[in-house]
């Protein structure tokens, strides 16, 4: 929301969410509280505020197909349709269209309607143990496990599997550093931002479940410590080929952005997932370097005019680091925070947080973003570890993201390739 206030666009913003954002209410005019699957509602509100365009930040609404709705409304939609946003919401969608169209970075896999014993034992002995098991549908970054880390036998797999109780895919275990690239796209042109590093597992050194996201960062020089420019390319290449095979797949037209999470491994850029939406860390990130107008991007979307723009960027680092309750991802406590600083409030993000009265509550999933930006990602980082040590509670965060020791790691990484 902040990048849309600094557009020279003079604009009147309004959201829907589940619960009014304490930080949010401060830049929007209003803030409908709604279930943000209640098309109906959500329509109606738009129409009674003459909204010119929205933009779908969730990935359930693009699932579920708000995009489709509005649209049918004469509602401009930064966001794919419900066809399209399979990209997100089926795992094993997305893997059968890089399969189908060709598409570089596939890792070896097979889809599960069902469970079935005999497949996954023999699918598991194919992949020689080193596996990999995804809820095939929406699980907010938490519907992985992995063979060596969360499943240590045949059993534990299975098991997993049971749990599920739908559809899933089992894929070969890459080995590598991940990190996200994101793209815009009118349905012809594709923007590409710089590549940003996030962080799923919920403690240091990479350890613990998976999450929505604990932290992410990215470089003054829009690469990345482990990334060379032919590895950028090849992920962008990715993307601008997903796009296309997906809109010729549909037979839809793709408005908005394209998230491609990698992997950089000893055979080359590998695919984990898409999204069908800007990130959560990673445009925290991205927006705070961005100078080109975020309102002119969007409306040049929709008008299909994105050849002639150009995105641009600072040439600065950044480190996100997001404070979540003690027992998240599992069993979130909820609790009282408190930040003590009047210094820079552009710095905070809030995210699942509530007033109640004067306090301020965790809700259960992650609370509050803090940004750092610096000339350096070492600057970045001791900005960053500055401001969430003014956030008081009982809640934990990630202290070695965008440190040297954690980018090390990764480093030796790519030495063992």
């Amino acid at each position: 929301m902040r990048a849309i206030k600094k557009s020279s666009h003079q604009s009147i913003v309004f959201y829907c969410a589940v619960n009014q954002n304490p930080a949010m209410n401060l830049l929007a005019k209003y803030c409908f509280v709604e279930n943000v699957n209640m098309h109906e509602k959500i329509g109606s509100h738009a129409l009674n505020n003459k909204i010119d365009f929205a933009i779908i930040g969730p990935e359930a609404p693009l699932a579920n197909g708000l995009v489709d709705y509005l649209n049918n409304m004469n509602i401009h939609c930064i966001g794919p349709k419900k066809k399209l946003a399979q990209i997100e919401s089926s795992k094993g969608f997305a893997r059968d269209v890089m399969l189908e169209y060709k598409i570089s970075g596939l890792p070896e896999y097979k889809r599960f309607s069902q469970f079935n014993q005999s497949d996954i034992i023999a699918c598991i002995k194919t992949l020689n143990n080193n596996y990999v098991i995804k809820n095939d549908g929406l699980c907010g970054g938490k519907g992985v496990k992995v063979s060596g880390e969360h499943l240590h036998s045949q059993e534990d797999a299975l098991n997993y599997c049971r749990e599920i109780n739908s559809e899933f895919v089992i894929e070969e275990k890459l080995m590598g550093p991940e990190f996200s690239l994101i793209s815009f796209t009118d349905g012809e042109t594709l923007l590409h931002f710089p590549p940003v590093q996030d962080h799923k597992r919920a403690y240091e050194n990479d350890t613990g479940p998976n999450t929505g996201g604990m932290g992410s960062y990215t470089m003054e020089n829009h690469l990345l410590p482990f990334l060379n420019q032919q590895n950028v390319r090849a992920a962008e290449i990715i993307n601008e080929k997903m796009m296309a095979a997906l809109q010729n797949k549909c037979e839809e037209r793709y408005i908005g952005f394209i998230y491609g999470g990698f992997m950089l491994t000893k055979s080359g850029v590998k695919v984990i997932e898409f999204n069908a939406r800007l990130g959560d860390p990673e445009a925290l990130n991205l927006l705070a370097i961005l100078q080109s107008d975020f309102i002119e991007l969007c409306l040049l979307g929709i008008e299909k005019k994105l050849l002639d723009f150009t995105l641009s960027f600072e040439n600065k680092a950044t480190v996100v680091k997001y404070l979540v309750p003690m027992g998240y991802p599992e069993k979130s406590i909820e609790s009282e925070i408190k930040i003590n600083n009047t210094e820079n409030n552009d710095h905070y993000f809030f995210g699942s947080v509530k007033n109640i009265g004067e306090k301020l509550m965790t809700m259960g999933s992650r609370a509050i973003a803090v940004l750092g930006k610096g000339e350096t990602l070492d600057q970045a980082e001791q900005q960053a570890e500055h401001f969430a040590s003014k956030i008081k509670g009982n809640i934990f965060y990630r202290k070695d993201i965008g440190t040297h020791q954690l980018i090390q790691r990764y480093m030796s990484m790519i030495n063992d390739f």
